[in-house]
């Protein structure tokens, strides 16, 4: 019997949503297999804003230091999206996250269950057999580096940068999740550009000596983007600095059907962060039509990393797996062929999932 403190930290929009979902189904593996769960919940993003003027209050950031682990939602309004002069932002809270608890490794799983081979717009055959971990780099890059305006604020800009030691570090664990997997990894730059891809790159070449077993390969960012798309299946782990991870692994989404199938682990040293890849999604919010599966696939992730609780992970995923077997869908992932009635909202897709839990 394994107890541990969870803090369920919803956030913005449908992260609120799902993360009740997410929530539900940790209960009912507490109950099957049984754990204990105790569970605290703080705030982030806007509503941490509009609550105490601080997009990460210290009480949030004390609460997650003192968890064994955070299910997380998303952050993020459409009321600062349109005024980029806003000072204080829901993101300025995810970032302080990551920095304040040294999330530095963001592993995104782009996994594809067979029965959503046709909720993509890439062809079947192209997709059939596609399993991706992404190792994105979360502490350093451009979103970290000095950044500020000049000229009167007619020329802003924004340093890229990154240290030896953050490179080497990241790029460890993709070569240790290599050898767990097919022995191959991707390591993802544009050093033909950038003196940031240059160290990058010259630190996994040095890493790659030390895992002589492992299969490696160098890519341009622009052109794994492309054979993303163009042929998935070549790709096992893959290893990539701050900006690029984000965007490719919201390309990869495609892979899966939808970016509302997708978890992510944010982990370090310490306390690991749980949560879907999908933003806060406002214009769906309150609709009870987003779909919870990444939250409940992010619960997986955390019992399986952060607990080592292996069979109570596999038995989620085979939940969800089941649940789509029987024909089951959100919207996002409907197709033509589904029928009406199949098509759930947020909370009765976590209840078809509970059932066959």
């Amino acid at each position: 019997m394994a107890k541990k403190n969870i803090l369920i930290v919803p956030g913005d929009g449908i992260g609120q949503e799902v993360t009740a979902v997410g929530k539900k189904v940790l209960d009912a593996i507490a109950a099957k297999f049984n754990h204990e769960f105790i569970y605290d919940e703080a705030l982030i993003g806007h509503v941490a804003i509009e609550a105490t003027g601080n997009p990460l209050p210290d009480e949030t950031l004390l609460k997650m230091k003192n968890s064994d682990a955070v299910l997380f939602g998303a952050v993020g309004h459409p009321k600062y999206d349109n005024d980029p002069s806003a000072k204080v932002r829901p993101e300025q809270g995810l970032l302080k996250m990551r920095k304040e608890l040294g999330l530095y490794a963001n592993l995104r799983p782009i996994k594809l269950f067979d029965e959503l081979l046709s909720a993509s717009s890439i062809k079947p055959e192209i997709l059939k057999g596609a399993d991706i971990l992404f190792f994105r780099e979360l502490t350093g890059d451009i979103y970290f580096g000095e950044k500020g305006r000049k000229n009167n604020g007619d020329t802003a800009f924004d340093v890229a940068e990154y240290s030896r030691y953050e490179v080497e570090r990241i790029g460890r664990k993709a070569f240790e999740a290599a050898r767990t997997r097919k022995k191959k990894l991707c390591s993802v730059d544009k050093a033909n550009v950038l003196e940031t891809s240059r160290l990058w790159r010259e630190v996994i070449q040095k890493l790659a000596l030390e895992y002589s077993d492992i299969e490696v390969e160098y890519q341009f960012v622009d052109a794994t983007a492309m054979l993303l798309i163009k042929n998935p299946c070549r790709f096992d782990v893959v290893v990539t600095a701050n900006l690029f991870g984000d965007i490719l692994t919201d390309e990869a989404s495609q892979i899966a059907g939808s970016m509302g199938m997708l978890a992510s682990a944010s982990i370090g040293d310490g306390t690991g962060v749980y949560e879907p890849i999908h933003g806060s999604a406002h214009d769906i919010t309150g609709k009870g039509v987003a779909n919870p599966l990444s939250s409940i696939l992010s619960a997986a992730l955390l019992l399986d990393i952060s607990f080592g609780l292996k069979k109570e992970s596999e038995a989620i995923i085979s939940a969800v797996d089941a649940v789509l077997k029987q024909g089951f869908r959100t919207r996002d992932i409907a197709d033509t062929n589904t029928a009406k009635e199949n098509i759930l909202g947020t909370d009765a897709m976590g209840e078809a999932v509970l059932k066959f839990l």
